[in-house]
């Protein structure tokens, strides 16, 4: 017996629940990741906030000067870098798509002058490459062993070529002059040019300087690890105390 239309069914309609839990399970992956975004957006916008804030500022004279106990007659003569003395490097960083800007430091610095009246005959400063240092060990232990290899480098050594004169006052002015030289770089020695400002100070003379450098011209590689490129010029900075030696 066939059965009669009465007896006719059909499938069931999908209830409508599974399909609503599929809308909201989807929204709320939606609200997470954009809700990660942000958070990776702000983390970064505060952690590079934070490193900028960090960056030391570029040395200056004025900044750290005392009152002279010399006068013209005690400038010329052999001067020797002594306390008081630092100097590191200034890079620029991308993190994801933010700008920081990065510094080293070390007081580890020695080194010595000659002064012939106000010109500056000759000098040589050297920095222990190996002590310098951010507020990073993850990133000083890069730039120590990847970078710079001190174990093999472990100094950098700026030497003047020319003389500079009129670069010492004689009184409580500062004077801002250009300074030709060489500078020696995990083991590549290139000719450079530092901007100087030299002042009286205590006992002896101040003086700071900036050396614009590019990286790959020392045969050092920038990182690039693709959330954070370090840009491939950077700077070298100084500065120093110098006294008389005798």
């Amino acid at each position: 017996m066939s059965p009669s239309s009465g007896d006719l069914r059909s499938e069931p309609p999908v209830p409508p629940a599974p399909r609503r839990r599929l809308v909201v399970v989807l929204v709320v992956l939606v609200v997470v990741a954009v809700v990660a975004v942000v958070a990776v957006a702000f983390g970064t916008r505060a952690y590079t906030s934070g490193e900028n804030a960090k960056a030391s500022a570029t040395p200056t004279v004025a900044a750290s000067r005392a009152p002279s106990t010399l006068d013209a007659q005690d400038l010329s003569g052999t001067w020797t870098v002594g306390d008081g003395s630092e100097a590191g490097y200034r890079v620029h960083e991308v993190l994801n798509g933010s700008d920081v800007t990065v510094t080293g430091r070390t007081s580890d610095v020695t080194g010595t002058a000659t002064v012939d009246g106000t010109t500056i005959s000759a000098a040589t400063i050297t920095v222990q490459v190996a002590t310098i240092a951010t507020d990073s060990a993850q990133r000083d232990s890069y730039f120590r062993d990847s970078a710079l290899d001190t174990q093999a480098f472990p100094t950098a050594t700026f030497t003047l070529t020319e003389p500079v004169s009129d670069a010492v006052p004689t009184g409580s002015d500062t004077t801002e002059v250009r300074a030709t030289g060489t500078l020696e770089l995990h083991g590549v020695t290139k000719p450079v040019t530092a901007t100087l400002q030299v002042g009286l100070s205590g006992d002896g003379v101040d003086v700071s300087g900036t050396v614009p450098i590019t990286f790959s011209d020392y045969s050092v590689q920038a990182p690039n690890l693709g959330f954070v490129k370090v840009d491939d010029a950077g700077a070298v900075e100084f500065l120093v105390h110098a006294s008389p030696s005798s």
